[in-house]
């Protein structure tokens, strides 16, 4: 993993992020209600530094279903508290009494039924109220924050998505050169998208630091704000109208999620993702399919407040983003 550029200069002020469970909240959003009934029991649960598919697991065992029949809609921190759905595939059977489920750090807010399964992913985004401690008021906070408001921050992929060390990006490059073969299909998941998550940040930094987050330029596929629908910005197209769009979020840059076709983009953007050619092999392999996503991404609903203990943030995230990836723009994090 290669060191990536900031957007507004590496921040000078250091303060500590997720020091307590309770100074990271976060309560998942699917963007539509519980049926009420239906073949899957779905579970609204509350967590505190408890990982997800632990919880998930164990919710499985009390139940008396596999954990293959249990599903969540994202991955949460396990350092936090979190709030998210639990899905279990009960066709045919009553629901369980769920009083009776304890688990330490787990409570459970809701349970219903639901006609259909959550998936991975099958979620709008994420609440988020963070605390960083020690962090104090000055011009350069003040001015980075209204900046994250007006502009963003770069949509990179951070270590939650790498795994501890690195460990995903590293069994990912191994299993692209032939030095392991990998038949889990979690493990596989994992690695494929570790892999091609680096060639993303990698082309993110890469226009960054060539000051050209704010430009249009022919080749590049941009996405209407809003949708998932993508276009190419070619010779005909009015390139000062699109930096008006571009400026008023109507559409947004993005950068490859590579697959097993190249997606046609601009010069600069191929020839980062061409010198990763054994992941692109890999990628072709496994037929994955390529996609774009956003280079910038601004937080709704951004708000903050200095503290005696720090500064204290609350924003909205779409499903994928990263708050570390925000946080990054702000401040030195204290390990």
């Amino acid at each position: 993993m290669q060191e990536l550029a900031f957007l507004y200069n590496p921040p000078e002020q250091p303060a500590h992020l997720k020091a307590e469970c309770a100074d990271f909240i976060v309560k998942e959003e699917l963007g539509y209600e519980m049926a009420g009934e239906g073949e899957f029991v779905a579970l609204y649960v509350r967590k505190t530094d408890a990982n997800t598919l632990f919880v998930g697991e164990k919710l499985a065992e009390f139940a008396g279903i596999s954990p293959r029949n249990m599903s969540y809609a994202g991955l949460k921190d396990r350092k936090a508290i979190t709030e998210q759905w639990f899905c279990l595939h009960m066709a045919g059977q009553e629901t369980p009494d769920f009083s009776q489920f304890h688990l330490d750090g787990v409570e459970i807010l809701k349970v219903t039924r639901h006609n259909r399964k959550i998936r991975t992913g099958s979620l709008d985004g994420n609440h988020f109220e963070i605390l960083l401690r020690g962090a104090q008021q000055t011009d350069d906070l003040n001015l980075r924050l209204e900046n994250l408001k007006q502009l963003g921050f770069p949509n990179y992929f951070t270590e939650q998505r790498f795994g501890r060390d690195g460990h995903n990006l590293t069994q990912a490059m191994r299993w692209a050169k032939g030095e392991i073969n990998v038949k889990d299909r979690k493990k596989r998941s994992f690695y494929l998208s570790a892999a091609r998550s680096e060639i993303f940040n990698l082309v993110v930094s890469d226009r960054i630091q060539q000051q050209l987050t704010q430009a249009i330029l022919f080749g590049d596929i941009v996405q209407l704000n809003g949708s998932h629908s993508w276009f190419t910005v070619n010779e005909t197209e009015d390139l000062e109208q699109l930096k008006v769009r571009l400026k008023n979020q109507d559409i947004l840059l993005t950068a490859p999620l590579v697959g097993e076709h190249i997606q046609a983009a601009n010069a600069r953007e191929m020839e980062i993702v061409q010198q990763h050619q054994e992941i692109l092999n890999l990628m072709h392999k496994e037929r994955m399919k390529p996609s774009r996503r956003p280079l910038l991404i601004c937080p709704q609903s951004l708000d903050w407040a200095f503290l005696p203990e720090g500064l204290k943030l609350t924003f909205y995230l779409p499903a994928g983003c990263y708050a570390t990836a925000l946080i990054r723009e702000l401040i030195q994090i204290i390990e």
